[in-house]
């Protein structure tokens, strides 16, 4: 077969180069580019020009869609959701979304399908998994949606890079997730009242203020700063949230400190970040303060001056509203224990921190305070507020006996009203 060379070029602007030697037809198809930027390409041989350009065109279609799968050793599960949750996952999303991935693909997912090659997993293997983690009631339906979504997320990825002809995780089917039979009880009136006459025994207790009156989270009230509230003007600025803290063992490899865990080392360092801005428009907020919540306010900044002066050097300087005894800011955790030890102590019935923020919602509610005002306050998005509304607001049971006794009057009459004559629907009104 006598020497010869083609170039056909693409929409696109790629090309596949064609030739003809030692009686067979030769093609090399550019791909695209390998994870380290450079670019690859497929070499093809077929006995005839035409099943060439045919197997040509089959894989440009793939590389066109992104479906094609890059040449060397294939990818394992397990490896391809390590690199992707550290190397691609980490740098790109919150803290707290890369340590819901982190222990999805940790504990769950390479234990459980990790010894797969990536481009052969089918939607069975995960249904399997799913159902061996709740097998015996061992993990809730919660826990294999987790999974779910991140195998999802990481696997649509590897499709994208090519490594992947399909996303098994789009096609499985996750485990059907039940609604929670218990209903969030809001705090009543008097619980809330007597939360409050106990927290104004303690330290910081205009911070329980906010979460049961304005409907706070915990991260946005942790993260608060006097440079975002306006007492003169009666508003405050929600703009970032406090992160739970992540330490690593601060004492050196040759004289280690014998704590398992990296948060107990006396020599401790602190490896994330104290906050981070709010992830959305509708989080970024201004919030009116009651009177009564402004003036706890402005006591809680004399305490906290008194404190400074107290501790002297000793003090960790921030502009932090609440703080520890001696600055810095207040740890998640400890708060939490701070609210259940508020619960005991006024003699309220056990609640999660966050259903003060249902009490919250549902107190503006019933004040007739109107929807988009609700969602300011709450910090709700408006594609999703109605959502939020029917979650968060709760109708108590003492509206509902009002809304019945409103029916009864209309339909069965007061119970002062005279009754009325019956009348027979079939009497003969002919004179």
């Amino acid at each position: 077969m006598a020497e010869e060379k083609k170039r056909t070029r693409r929409a696109n602007g790629e090309s596949a180069i064609y030739y003809g030697k030692d009686e067979r037809w030769h093609a090399r198809v550019p791909m695209g580019y390998k994870d380290d930027g450079t670019p690859y390409r497929r070499h093809l041989t077929r006995p005839t020009r035409k099943e060439l350009v045919d197997e040509v065109r089959r894989l440009e279609k793939q590389r066109d869609e992104g479906s094609a799968r890059q040449p060397g050793k294939p990818w394992t599960v397990e490896k391809w959701l390590l690199h992707w949750v550290e190397n691609i996952a980490k740098p790109t999303v919150s803290e707290n979304t890369y340590d819901g991935y982190e222990v999805a693909v940790r504990v769950h997912l390479v234990p459980g399908i990790g010894k797969h090659r990536l481009d052969r997993l089918e939607p069975e293997h995960l249904e399997s998994l799913y159902r061996r983690m709740q097998k015996n009631g061992a993990r809730k339906a919660g826990t294999a949606h987790q999974a779910h979504r991140t195998a999802r997320t990481a696997l649509g990825e590897a499709v994208r890079r090519g490594h992947a002809a399909k996303n098994a995780a789009a096609l499985a089917k996750p485990p059907r997730m039940e609604e929670d039979e218990t209903e969030v009880e809001p705090y009543s009136v008097d619980e809330v009242q007597r939360l409050l006459l106990e927290a104004n025994k303690r330290r910081n207790s205009a911070r329980w203020m906010l979460a049961l009156a304005l409907g706070l989270r915990q991260g946005e009230t942790l993260g608060l700063r006097w440079s975002d509230v306006d007492l003169n003007n009666e508003y405050l600025k929600l703009r970032r949230n406090r992160l739970r803290p992540r330490y690593k063992h601060g004492c050196p490899e040759a004289s280690p400190c014998g704590r398992a865990a990296a948060g107990y080392c006396p020599d401790k360092e602190q490896v994330r970040r104290e906050t981070k801005n709010t992830k959305s428009r509708a989080g970024r907020r201004a919030v009116p303060l009651p009177g009564p919540l402004v003036a706890m306010l402005r006591s809680h900044a004399e305490a906290q001056a008194r404190e400074r002066k107290t501790a002297g050097d000793l003090w960790g300087e921030s502009d932090y509203v609440f703080t520890k005894r001696l600055g810095g800011p207040l740890s998640p955790n400890t708060d939490y224990h701070d609210w259940k030890r508020l619960l005991e102590d006024a003699q309220v019935r056990d609640g999660r921190l966050h259903d003060a923020r249902h009490t919250a919602a549902t107190v503006l509610m019933l004040l007739g305070v109107p929807d988009r005002v609700i969602d300011q306050i709450m910090g709700w998005e408006p594609g999703t507020s109605a959502r939020m509304r029917a979650r968060y607001l709760h109708v108590p049971d003492v509206m509902l006996k009002d809304v019945a006794r409103k029916i009864a009057d209309a339909i069965w009459g007061s119970p002062d009203t005279p009754e009325a004559p019956a009348v027979d629907k079939n009497q003969d009104n002919e004179s």
